[in-house]
């Protein structure tokens, strides 16, 4: 079983072929404008390797006659040989034989491959080999990895083997259905699953434009899911779509700029292997992605972040992805917007307030990334106008409660805690000031030059006394929002409190996100809170 595959190709500007050593279970993406020759280079890297490889072509046929397949095993094996050989001709690269027979095959091995796990397992319960045959039988059939493989690509059917090996489909748990009637993404779906879990471990696997027929939405899980269930095989993917090689970071992508023919062959090409930094031309970029693609880039870890659900219902216009912190926020902003890379990307990043200065928060918004007017996200989450929204809705289940009622005794144990932890509230506030003047006073190039003594003080009483006199009086007033604007109240427990007096102490956040997906009007309420990043991203083409 090969484990790696050398590709090489001549290059148009150099005396030498270009050379990448492709491992097991690796991945390469081939992007480039149309007639840039990746087709052609996926032709001569299929050839070169043709033994162990094989090719899914972006101009296949994805339909079906029927649901009924008839090949016989022998019929199969002659398919697979004449194939080859078709496969390594020239003309492969823009037109396909024996197409309608390719599209039985794919799901011949499919069945077959089921076919040979349930005789498997048979197999070992007749020698009494129980345990082996149990243990067997919890790995997921063929047909049970398709089906996982389409939910997780955001495609609600599911296909199933009946009788007289008929392949049918179902959508929500309907009545089955011939898989003729599945979409023409559906089949593209099924058949590129099919063709890759069937293939032989150590098999290079060539996909030829896998977004010809599909939907981002769809192609990029689907052949994320593939990668990770083939890890035995290599692949190599021809594609126009740039998210696909930034949905999976650790593959290597060639960047082909052109392709010198003779003769209706090509011979030659120019191409980089690019890095995070490679330069692409602006004309290229546009070739390659067509349209700009919105990202908003948010604190916190996929999965657990409460920035990231808030922010993909404020703003499902655009990619919302977590990047842990507020420094790996601004880093990837900036990066991506300063570097010529191979995307045609408008960036965002929303950050958490924490107190800064009016200078840091302009120096942010240079660079692209909007911080809050509140403290951190939660202040979003339990921003009075929210508490009272959820207010209203628990009181309609709880029939005998008063919805101000519930808002007023929530906002009062939220100022009890809040006020219990002043001590800890206020150093907080005074040490980020207390820091904010110490950089104020910090020496100039020009104080250097001149050699004039720095001498940095901070009044620590006058800035304490000032800040417990503002604390005092937004307490006393009941001002929850400005208190939620100027300190951490998520380190005091005022807003476990709210969630408990509301009725949902351990589904709060769950909450606000169901108000913000059925209320228009809260939804409205709250973008109005990120006016000036709205603007910016409607703004963009």
């Amino acid at each position: 079983m090969p484990n790696r595959f050398v590709l090489e190709f001549p290059t148009t500007d150099t005396d030498r072929n270009a050379e990448y050593t492709l491992e097991t279970g690796e991945i390469l993406f081939i992007l480039g404008a149309n007639g840039s020759g990746k087709s052609s280079l996926i032709s001569k890297l299929f050839n070169d390797h043709s033994q162990d490889a094989k090719r899914i072509s972006a101009n296949r046929q994805i339909w079906f006659q029927s649901n009924r397949i008839d090949l016989t095993p022998y019929g199969r094996k002659d398919l697979e040989n004449a194939t080859k050989k078709y496969d390594q001709q020239i003309y492969s690269r823009y037109q396909q034989r024996q197409a309608a027979e390719r599209t039985i095959a794919a799901i011949y091995d499919l069945i077959d491959a089921e076919t040979m796990m349930n005789k498997e397992i048979v197999d070992l319960m007749r020698r009494k080999e129980i345990k082996a045959a149990e243990n067997r039988a919890e790995s997921p059939s063929p047909i049970q990895s398709i089906n996982e493989l389409l939910q997780l690509s955001n495609l609600p059917i599911k296909i199933s083997v009946e009788e007289r090996q008929k392949i049918m489909a179902s959508r929500n748990d309907s009545a089955t259905y011939s898989i003729a009637e599945l979409s023409e993404g559906e089949r593209n779906a099924l058949l590129i699953a099919a063709e890759i879990l069937t293939a032989e471990p150590g098999t290079l696997i060539l996909i030829d434009e896998p977004e010809r027929h599909l939907h981002r939405s769809i192609i990029s899980p689907l052949l994320s899911s593939l990668f990770e269930k083939r890890k035995d095989c290599s692949f190599i993917i021809s594609t126009h779509e740039v998210m696909l090689p930034v949905n999976n970071p650790t593959a290597q992508t060639l960047l082909v700029r052109s392709c010198k023919y003779e003769d209706s062959q090509a011979k030659s090409w120019t191409g980089d292997f690019l890095c995070p930094k490679a330069q692409i031309d602006d004309e290229l970029k546009r070739d390659i992605l067509g349209a700009r693609k919105k990202i908003i880039f948010v604190e916190g870890t996929e999965g657990r972040s409460l920035d990231s659900p808030l922010y993909s219902l404020l703003f499902p216009q655009v990619s919302v992805i977590a990047k842990s912190g507020c420094r790996e926020v601004e880093q990837t902003v900036r990066s991506l917007r300063e570097a010529s890379e191979m995307h045609w990307l408008r960036v965002w990043g929303i950050v958490d307030n924490d107190r800064r200065s009016q200078e840091d928060i302009k120096r942010l918004q240079s660079l692209g990334v909007h911080a809050l007017s509140y403290y951190s996200v939660e202040s979003i989450y339990f921003h009075p106008e929210m508490i009272r929204r959820v207010a209203n809705r628990k009181s309609k289940e709880l029939t005998e409660e008063d919805p101000t009622e519930l808002y007023d005794q929530a906002v009062k144990k939220a100022l009890r805690a809040i006020e219990k932890q002043k001590t800890h509230l206020i150093l907080k506030a005074v040490e980020k000031l207390a820091r904010q003047e110490i950089s104020a006073q910090f020496p100039t190039k020009k104080d250097v030059q001149n050699m004039q003594p720095v001498n940095i003080k901070v009044d620590l009483e006058r800035l304490r006394a000032a800040e417990e006199e503002n604390f005092d009086a937004l307490v006393q007033a009941r001002n929850l929002e400005k208190l939620l604007q100027r300190y951490p109240v998520r380190e005091s427990g005022a807003l476990g409190e709210i969630a408990k007096e509301i009725g949902l102490p351990k589904k709060y956040e769950s909450a606000v996100q169901k108000l913000l997906r059925e209320d228009a009007d809260a939804l409205e309420y709250f973008r109005g809170l990120f006016s000036e990043l709205l603007t910016e991203i409607n703004s963009e083409s």
